[in-house]
């Protein structure tokens, strides 16, 4: 009788699900077993676009400027209401008012004005609508919103990672047979199963497909990968 482990070492484990042993560590090492690790990945089209853009104005006064910036802000929300985006899928992540400073030559700085910023997280649900909103949203924002990164993503995962997991552990599977069968053994029952690592690799974030001034911005959604990798130990008849 003896003892064997075959595998190559991945990343930190994100979720230990156990079948017959808590975990490798507590595997009986007196059965003689096989251990082996493998990854699923399934490609996937990214279904939402997620915008983030400022809105900003420099003013005469704090009030002035935020008095406009404020008017900007509207005006992208009644942009994005028409296009039937959500108020939950609207936050703010930054709000700010600051002095603006002019300098000259052996003088002090002085304040010239205000600057008042707010920038948007946004979160629009069908994707083959984004490029027209980013065009909206800079035609009705005009010089007083800069978008600040458009980024493709996965709005629900959940298939795509049960998918991932049943290719990883059929791999697994495939793997330790043929391990198996060069030591002229059979695979028995599973000892444990252990999810190592579940991920999401995007595809490209943003395109602007303008090759003429009036052309319609094309947000490229590209593919994501999501990936499990799994190790699992049989043990040997």
């Amino acid at each position: 009788m003896f003892s064997r482990r075959i595998g190559v070492a991945l990343g930190a484990s994100a979720l230990i699900l156990t079948l017959g042993a808590p975990s490798a560590q507590a595997a009986d090492a007196t059965t003689r077993g096989i251990t082996v690790q493998a990854t699923g990945t399934i490609k996937v089209i990214p279904d939402a676009v997620r915008i983030n853009l400022t809105s900003t104005t420099i003013g005469a006064t704090s009030k002035e400027a935020l008095a406009a910036t404020a008017k900007t802000s509207d005006s992208i929300r009644k942009v994005l209401a028409a296009n039937g985006v959500a108020v939950k899928d609207i936050a703010s992540t930054r709000f700010s008012v600051n002095p603006e400073y002019s300098y000259s030559q052996d003088k002090a700085p002085i304040i010239s004005g205000y600057r008042a910023s707010q920038s948007l997280n946004i979160v629009i649900r069908k994707a083959d609508s984004a490029g027209t909103v980013v065009d909206q949203i800079v035609a009705a924002a005009g010089d007083g919103a800069t978008i600040d990164g458009v980024t493709p993503f996965v709005l629900d995962s959940s298939k795509a990672l049960v998918s991932a997991r049943t290719s990883a552990v059929k791999k697994a599977r495939i793997k330790a047979a043929a391990y198996a069968s060069l030591l002229s053994s059979r695979l028995g029952s599973v000892q444990y199963l252990t999810e190592l690592s579940s991920d999401f690799t995007p595809g490209p974030i943003f395109s602007a497909g303008a090759a003429k001034a009036d052309a319609a911005t094309q947000i490229d959604l590209g593919q994501q990968d999501v990936s499990v990798s799994v190790e699992v130990r049989w043990n040997l008849k």
